[in-house]
């Protein structure tokens, strides 16, 4: 007797899918694949819920103290001078006048670093008039209390009194032996800020007897410091004492020798600051953006298109042609030169610096490309740029009337 195997009727599959399967057979005779008879079981993706970051805990100096006055514990002296330290950080006014109107109640015996440290932490926050109150109340004063109150006058524009101070100072003994760095403070920095108040009060005369000083204390060999008098006497139209203070430099940085042609530059000897400028490339000087731009304006006053194409030469081996203060300057350069193909190519290369694209107006505008100009506005407004006063004046007088950012707009489009 032969048992025969169960035979298995597959289920017919659905209708929509009978009718699809004939469509296609009707197209195309040869197309025999079989479709799916069941539909494909999916399994639902969770997404688990991201747990939010806590924010993080911020303590402030007024917690601090009210916890430990409420737990009537007294303060160490050593969490004060933290907390003043993270105070004159922050530069917070009200918590620093909290901070120490609290030490004062505290009855701590207060050393003279811990009062310096309240005089910075006052300078740094804004308040120069109790800082200068507690400078006055203070019997015993070292180098780092004059130099503090000092560099507060000079940063609030209180020059004279700066200069009196530091008269003032001068005749207390024992400064000639500060070192150079005391609690963060150096003497050179403290020097610099002197000879700026001399500078803003025009007094000449103050300005040299500090650089004699800083001769015979052994300051002129710092680097930062002779690259400010370099500055300084340019701006004092003294040349002699700047190539004096170059002179007797050893190790002459790239910013002496900037500041040597930048003095040259706002003097309109522009000869003298391009010669300066290729002597520095014999010397084997790096060069920065800085002396790029400043003998780019010597080139641009001297209308000489030769030494600006070898400039610009130079700084492109350097990479330094996307910086915003050299692409300005040469930008600046082509179009006073009247090569105004060549400063639009430039501009093409960073238009998104607003300083050149005031520069490039101008060029425009100079050579009769009004619709030009307009365009460059427009761009502008797009980037979010403010053209400058100039700019818009001579748009306008050239457009033979008044336009408004509205007609811009309307220009352009």
């Amino acid at each position: 007797m032969e048992v025969k195997a169960p035979i298995h009727h597959a289920k017919p599959a659905p209708f929509h899918l009978q009718n699809t399967r004939n469509k296609l057979l009707k197209l195309n005779p040869q197309f025999q694949t079989q479709l799916p008879l069941h539909r494909p079981e999916y399994k639902p993706i969770r997404i688990k819920p991201k747990n939010p970051k806590p924010k993080p805990v911020t303590t402030t100096t007024s917690d601090v103290l009210l916890l430990m006055d409420s737990l009537k514990l007294p303060i160490p002296a050593d969490i004060y001078t933290s907390l003043i330290k993270e105070c004159t950080k922050s530069g917070n006014s009200s918590k620093a006048i909290e901070l120490y109107q609290h030490v004062r109640k505290s009855g701590l015996r207060l050393g003279l670093p811990f009062l310096n440290r309240v005089l910075l932490m006052y300078v740094s926050c804004g308040c120069f008039e109790n800082a200068r109150q507690l400078f006055d109340q203070m019997f015993l004063r070292d180098f780092n209390s004059w130099a503090i109150v000092i560099s507060g006058c000079v940063e609030n524009g209180e020059h004279d009194e700066a200069i009196k101070l530091f008269v003032k100072m001068l005749r207390e003994k024992g400064f000639e032996k500060a070192s150079d760095t005391q609690m963060g403070l150096s003497v050179s920095g403290i020097l610099v800020r002197v000879l700026k108040a001399c500078l803003c009060t025009m007094d000449f005369e103050l300005g040299a007897q500090v650089h004699g000083w800083l001769w015979k204390m052994g300051y002129s060999k710092n680097v930062g410091l002779s690259s400010f008098l370099i500055s300084y006497y340019g701006k004092a139209n003294c040349f002699k004492g700047a190539e004096s203070v170059f002179e007797h430099v050893r190790c002459r940085s790239t910013s002496l020798w900037t500041s040597r042609i930048m003095n040259y530059c706002n003097e309109y000897e522009f000869e003298e600051a391009i010669r300066v400028f290729k002597e520095m490339g014999r010397e084997g000087v790096r060069k920065n953006e800085y002396t790029f731009s400043s003998v780019l304006k010597a080139c641009r006053r001297m209308r000489d298109i030769t030494i600006g194409r070898q400039v610009h030469a130079n700084l492109m081996k350097l990479g330094l042609e996307s910086d915003g203060y050299v692409h300005c300057a040469l930008v600046d350069m082509y179009g006073k030169c009247g090569f105004i193909k060549d400063a639009a190519r430039v501009f093409e290369i960073g238009r998104s610096y607003n300083e050149s694209c005031n520069a490039m107006v101008k060029n425009y505008v100079r050579n009769g490309l009004r619709f030009e100009a307009i365009k460059v506005l427009y761009q502008m407004r797009v980037y979010g740029f403010e053209p400058c006063e100039t700019v818009f004046d001579e748009v306008k007088l050239v457009c033979g009337g008044e336009v408004s950012e509205n007609d811009v707009d309307e220009m352009y489009l």
